[in-house]
């Protein structure tokens, strides 16, 4: 069949759906682009290249499609009956927990019930997200205390001891836990849990890659990880998230992007995505690790006869040594910067500058890679013998995969080393050409010192297209916020399609009627909000007066802890408890109870950073009024947005304008969009900051936005 044929009938599965589906009715907007997303799909050349061939440019289509499009229609239909009909599988990735809730229990039932060719759907979880059987019941045996103590010091810097007390508490969890798996009452996945248990406790028992043997595990039939696998194995539709697809690059956890179809909803993540996935960093003051990684790899290496355990002593013993010296050769040559705290929540941090590491470091940094990597080599080589002296030797499969686990829990700091001193050494082999973000960062833990070296790339749209694009060879990126000033260029660049031939992109306008639903209060204070003492103060003395009139649910969004802290502490006593603060309660329950409230015919305010900003749907009464203290500029102590600002700048180029203008328009758009969230809602947005519209950079934030009526409002004095 040709891609036209295949595009008419992707085209046909949508409107046969909208046809069939009560309640819904035909869009121009969604149908404008059901129709690209199937043409796009549809051109796509699926399949792996030989060797010497040619790789085809992707296919792909980016869409701004504004609140109330149904964009999510738009795309699930054409691209699940197009793949039913090439043969193929639909991966969508999304970035919030929320989205995919929606997709695998609402949209993707309700269009499995409508498409005339039935498909399976998954949801795919990251493997830490499920409990390792084998670690359990260790941990829920009789000798769990001596356990909890050496897992937990696996996974924390410096081993922390736990009182007796807390290791009953643990062991009680544990043990019951590992009832419930036995008794099927509980399917291992942490999500499920009726109260799912923090970090410190979860870890120790979480299935993770770098200590699994997969299939020569002895628990291999009844692994709650591979359970999950095999629903992804039968499904046609794998809903994920950008982390878990960024990371699964090349480890064949999900389909082979090169012979599926792509979809990546709320996509405006998809670079600050990148930038944090293929970041790294190591300790270089807290290396007790070190010494009990190696005891276990001579035990294990001795006990299996591994002839390339010789060398773990010495590569051991350098790693330690030259890793002390670089943290000597760092405090000497950043000493003052790495002194004082950046912030209140912030370490020290030395940035740097242009990624050219001072002479004095190269040398321990050479040597630190060189023996993590000869320890890496050994590490491999005893995983290998263990894999098949599980496989020769089933009766010892336990044990033997339990001494695994042991060394693999302590494997990733050391990949960590060896990934860190990588990056650090990279210089751009051509002129012009991005370096690496570094930094160094200085705090105190308890009674440690802890000295850190950090790198990242530094451009996400050069690592997406190496990383991912070149995998790619059909997709749909789509988000409600994906313009800057009115174009797409700035998200091209940010995310890697800048260049590429086969792109196209299309902005869907919302179906709201936005200058009668909505008005946009611009309150011009007379201090100036980049004067952050004087500008919080009159804020939120402003703010207060505005609370006083809400009479439904309301919305406010922070900058920053400290401007919110102000704001909590100026609350009257008959406002203060109205307020729900974020972190105060978990998002759900404060979320519930937030609800609750505003059903009941109270005031509710909601109190939120950057984070509260985005991903939540509060139509109606819930948010109908929303304030916003401060246009949301990235945080200016960002190492790597730093870098890249002194690159730009040695480029010739405005930081300002083509990176800070450009990314503040999509967070603040995003922003604006908790306002209205359907065709009935009726909201009021009030903006503090008066560079909205008194600067020339505030009208190009202006271009992005939802064409609310816009009025005026100037302090009294």
């Amino acid at each position: 069949m040709t891609s036209k044929k295949w595009a008419e009938t992707a085209l046909a599965a949508f409107d046969a759906t909208v046809s069939a589906t009560p309640g819904l009715r035909t869009r121009p907007g969604q149908r404008a682009m059901a129709t690209l997303v199937a043409d796009t799909l549809a051109a796509a050349e699926l399949g792996k290249t030989e060797e010497g061939q040619a790789v085809p440019a992707p296919a792909v289509a980016v869409i701004q499609a504004g609140t109330g499009v149904g964009k999510s229609l738009a795309y699930s239909a054409p691209a699940i009956a197009l793949a039913l009909e090439r043969g193929t599988r639909v991966l969508i990735s999304t970035a919030t927990v929320a989205l995919q809730e929606q997709l695998v229990h609402k949209d993707l039932p309700a269009l499995a019930a409508q498409l005339p060719t039935p498909f399976r759907y998954a949801l795919a979880k990251g493997r830490g997200r499920f409990v390792c059987k084998l670690k359990l019941e260790r941990l829920a045996s009789s000798h769990a205390q001596e356990d909890i103590d050496d897992l937990l010091g696996d996974l924390a810097p410096v081993p922390a001891p736990i009182s007796t007390a807390q290791q009953q508490v643990r062991l009680k969890l544990y043990t019951s836990m590992a009832d419930a798996l036995a008794r099927s009452v509980w399917d291992g996945d942490r999500d499920s849990l009726e109260t799912p248990p923090e970090s410190e406790v979860w870890g120790p028992i979480a299935a993770e890659g770098s200590s699994c043997t997969g299939r020569h595990c002895p628990a291999f039939g009844s692994c709650s990880y591979f359970e999950r696998r095999k629903e992804l194995v039968a499904a046609q539709v794998i809903v994920v998230n950008h982390d878990l697809l960024l990371s699964s690059l090349g480890a064949r956890l999900l389909p082979e992007l090169h012979s599926s179809l792509l979809i990546l909803d709320e996509a405006h993540h998809l670079p600050a995505t990148a930038l944090s996935q293929f970041a790294c960093g190591m300790d270089l003051s807290r290396l007790q690790w070190l010494d009990k990684l190696a005891s276990r790899a001579l035990r294990i290496g001795q006990l299996l006869e591994v002839a390339e355990i010789a060398d773990i002593p010495t590569h051991t013993g350098g790693l330690r040594q030259h890793l002390g010296q670089l943290a000597q050769a760092v405090t000497q040559e950043y000493g003052a910067a790495l002194q004082a705290p950046a912030s209140r929540f912030a370490p020290a941090r030395a940035r740097v500058p242009g990624g050219v590491l001072p002479e004095t470091l190269l040398p321990p940094l050479a040597a630190v890679a060189k023996h993590a990597s000869g320890l890496l080599e050994a590490l491999r080589a005893i995983a290998k013998a263990l894999r098949t002296a599980i496989k020769e030797q089933p009766d010892d499969a336990q044990q033997l995969a339990q001494l695994y686990a042991q060394l693999g829990s302590l494997a990733p700091r050391l990949e960590a080393v060896y990934a860190t001193t990588e990056l650090l050494q990279y210089q751009p082999s051509t002129p012009g050409a991005a370096p690496a973000a570094k930094w160094f960062t200085q705090e105190m833990d308890g009674e440690f010192i802890a000295l850190s070296a950090h790198a990242s790339p530094l451009l996400p749209g050069s690592t997406l297209r190496q990383q991912l694009w070149s995998q790619v060879r059909g997709a749909v990126l789509t988000s409600a916020t994906l313009t800057s000033g009115g174009g797409f260029d700035f998200f091209l660049r940010e995310v890697g399609l800048a260049d590429l031939p086969q792109v196209q992109t299309l902005e869907v306008e919302s179906p709201f009627r936005y200058a009668e639903q909505g008005r946009l209060i611009a309150h011009h204070t007379r201090a100036d909000p980049r004067e952050a003492a004087a500008f919080t103060q009159e804020m939120v003395h402003a703010l207060l007066h505005d609370l006083a009139q809400v009479q439904t649910g309301a919305l406010v969004l922070f900058t920053s802890r400290e401007q919110m802290r102000q704001a909590v502490d100026a609350l009257p006593s008959h406002l203060h408890s109205q307020v729900l603060v974020q972190n105060t309660l978990p998002r759900a329950s404060l979320l519930a109870t937030h609800r609750e409230r505003v059903q009941a015919g109270q005031v509710s305010i909601i109190f939120g950073m950057q984070s509260f900003g985005e991903g939540l749907d509060l139509p109606g009464d819930l948010c109908a009024s929303l304030f916003i203290t401060k246009l949301p500029f990235a945080p200016p102590d960002d190492p790597v947005g730093e870098a890249r600002a002194d690159w730009l700048r040695s480029s010739g180029r405005n930081p300002f304008n083509d990176l800070v203008v450009p990314a503040t328009a999509i967070r603040l758009a995003q922003w604006m969009g908790r306002a209205i969230r359907t065709e009935h809602d009726h909201a009021q947005v009030v903006c503090y900051d008066r560079r909205l519209l008194q600067t020339s950079y505030g009208q190009q934030l202006c271009k992005s936005l939802p064409p609310f009526a816009i009025e005026k409002r100037f302090s009294s004095s």
